[in-house]
This record gives C-alpha cells, structure tokens and sequence, in this order.
C-alpha cells in the first residue's frame, strides 16, 4: 500500500544523475513458522503418549491441553490444523495441479501415524478443539447409547461431504464452517461462533460433543486407533469392577460388564447378525443412489455451476443491469458453450464423487447397525479403543493404580 502511495505522482527529474533506491520488503518467514508448528505438534504428542502409556499421570495432559489452546488456538489462530488438512490433502490426491505444503500434510499424517501405535493420544490434548471442549467440561451426563450410535455417524457424513466438495475445487466446508475458530481469532460469522458457543456451554454438562459427533478428522482417527499397535490400559492389575473408571469417562469409551441381558439364544444372534449383512451392500447401494441423484443440487454450490445458471437467465431475459458475476463473464470474452462445457464437466465429478460418498455413508451406516446389535458379554470394563481419546481422567479414579 505505501508504495502505490509513493509511485502515485511522477517522480521528479533531476539532472544531478541521482540514482533511486530500490524498494525492499520483509517477507515473513513462513517455513520457519511450519518448522516451528510441526515440531510443536511432535512435542506434545510425545508428552501425551508418555504420560498415558509410561507415567499414568493426569496432569500432564491437562498441561498440553492448555499449552494447545495457547499455542495452537490462541496464537496460531487454529491454522495449521489437522482437521481442516483432509481438504487439502483430499484436493491434492485428485488435482496434481494443486500444491500441498509439505507442513499441511504433516498436521494430517503424524496424528494418524500416532492414532496407529498409540491410539488417539492427539485427541488428548494436542488437538486445541478437543482441548478447549476438555478444558470445560465439569460434569458428564450420559448419553443413551442408541443416541450416542445413531450421532456417531454424523461425523463420517460430514467428511463424505468434506471429500465431495473439496475434490470438485467447490468449498471448503471445514473452514467454512469451524466452530472454534471464530474464538480462537476472536471475529468471524457471528452464526458460526454462536454455534462454538453452544458447543462450549454443552462440553461443560457432557464430554467433547463436537469430537465425538461431529470431528470428521476423529473419525478417521477412530477406525485407525482400533488396530493399534499399544493400547492403554484401565489399569496394570486386575479389575475390581468398581466402575468409576466408567462414571469418570467423559466420551463414554469405557464398556461396563454384562451378560446377554436380552435371553436370547445364540442362534437367535446368528440370525439377526446375517440379516444385518444381507442388508448391508443394499443399504450401500440405496445410499449411493440418493447420492447421485442429488448431485446435480450439491453442485449449485460450485462456482462455474451457479455462474452458468445466472448467465442463462440473463440470456433468456435481459434486463438494464447485469450481476458483477456475469459481467465479468461478457468481459472475459467468454461465450455461454464454453461455460455449459466446463459446468458438465463439474456436475458429472459431483455425481462420480457423490456416488462415492453414498457408498462409504451406506457402509458406516450398516456397520453401526451392526456393531450396536452384537450381544457379547463382558467380565470386567473394556475401552473402546476407537472411542477413547486417552485423556487420562480413568486413571486417576481407579483404585487400583
């Protein structure tokens, strides 16, 4: 801006030969600042990892959280962050046009790669959302399990769409529509900060409710952490059933002891069980049919797609004054063929895409179905690895430490 100032007039002449100065600008350091992101984000993961699997220890985790909120939230603004990475990622997989820094991908992979050894430990407290949520949170009311299994699945629904428009280069919805990064930034789109708020106010009566029904990064964290390499543990020694490592989980992670409360027989299971997997490729294709043909709507939202129809509607009827969108369009040179080949082109990657994302919605779906029919009994308290964010807070109710 000062240079336009400056170069706004002629400059004068001199006949003395006097020799201009070139302009210089500093430029700030951008990879410095990814160095210093992604060795931050080492440091606290291995914090976490050590204090969950080595020191059984609370405390260090409540520490990260608040260097997290700090660090991450506060001063980073909430970028890089893991969550909103599957985009760029997502996008760079499909378009080799398109340029990934090496840190993004970084922010994405690491956590997974940790998810995969160590379970969820970035949840713990690395991650500042999940942090902020854990920061609050004072008491957990329980959610029914139906409730909590049929909320579950938003989050695999939020990144089937996350994929769609991300792949077609239409929005990024993750940014668009982050809760906590409008308080962590303290400005932004008043609806979607009040909505952050709402989600605070909830996180104080019951555990990380954006994490556990709307993270699209947890889900992908929790079909990894379930076939981790190092699980943690309730406890070393033999479990008492006391049940306040249940009373104390804040995600609900924790699966009490039971029988098969319900009498039914094991062929009765069989049965119910089958029934379930029949259904499950239908379900899939239903799912991916619905997705298909609302394709065309999702790509409203693209802008060549919705530029295409405020153009055809001018030609169909002209009026005095134009749109900036189409009169940029005239002024371009551009010419309406052109336009309707590039917005067929968008709406048949929506329904490739779209389709896609019907299939994985229809499976997760099935799965879940089939994952809260299962009637398995239980002797002592068991984690549900892909549930468990490794807070530690269990640990320091067990009596048996």
């Amino acid at each position: 801006m000062s240079r336009l100032l400056v170069n706004r007039f002629p400059r004068p002449d001199f006949e003395s030969g006097y020799l201009y100065p070139e302009y210089s600008y500093a430029v700030p350091n951008e990879m410095l600042w990814d160095i210093i992101d992604v060795t931050v984000l080492l440091i606290l993961l291995g914090i976490v990892t050590w204090a969950a699997f080595r020191k059984r220890m609370r405390m260090p985790i409540l520490a990260v959280s608040v260097v997290s909120v700090g660090y991450f939230g506060f001063f980073r603004g909430g970028c890089v962050c893991s969550i909103g990475s599957i985009q760029n990622v997502a996008l760079a997989f499909v378009d080799p046009s398109y340029s990934l820094s090496l840190a993004v991908f970084l922010f994405f992979i690491i956590p997974i790669v940790f998810a995969f050894l160590f379970g969820r430990v970035f949840c713990a407290g690395v991650c500042p959302f999940g942090a902020l949520q854990d920061l609050v949170n004072v008491k957990n009311f329980r959610i029914s399990r139906p409730v909590a299994g049929a909320l579950s699945v938003i989050p695999w629904i939020y990144l089937a769409f996350t994929l769609i428009y991300a792949m077609t280069r239409t929005r990024f919805l993750i940014c668009k529509f982050d809760p906590f990064i409008g308080i962590f930034r303290l400005g932004g789109d008043i609806g979607v900060i009040g909505f952050g708020i709402v989600l605070l106010l909830m996180s104080i009566f019951t555990g990380r409710p954006f994490c556990r029904f709307l993270c699209p990064y947890g889900a992908i964290l929790d079909l990894v952490s379930r076939a981790s390499i190092f699980k943690v543990r309730i406890t070393p020694k033999r479990c008492i059933c006391c049940d306040l490592c249940h009373d104390s989980c804040p995600v609900d992670a924790i699966k009490a002891p039971y029988g098969n409360k319900t009498g039914e027989t094991p062929a009765e299971g069989v049965r119910r069980v089958v029934a379930y997997m029949v259904a499950l490729p239908l379900l899939m294709v239903a799912c991916a049919l619905m997705m298909r043909w609302i394709a065309p709507d999702l790509a409203r939202a693209n802008s060549e797609v919705r530029l295409h129809e405020m153009v055809t509607a001018y030609e169909a009827g002209p009026q005095d004054t134009m749109e900036p969108e189409v009169e940029a369009f005239y002024s371009q040179g551009r010419n309406l063929a052109e336009l309707e080949t590039s917005r067929n082109l968008v709406v048949s990657k929506f329904r490739f895409y779209s389709t896609l994302a019907g299939i994985l919605i229809g499976l997760v779906i099935g799965l879940k179905l089939l994952e809260m029919s299962l009637k398995r009994g239980r002797k002592e308290y068991e984690i549900d690895y892909g549930r468990c964010v490794a807070c530690a807070k269990c640990f320091d109710y067990c009596p048996q430490k």
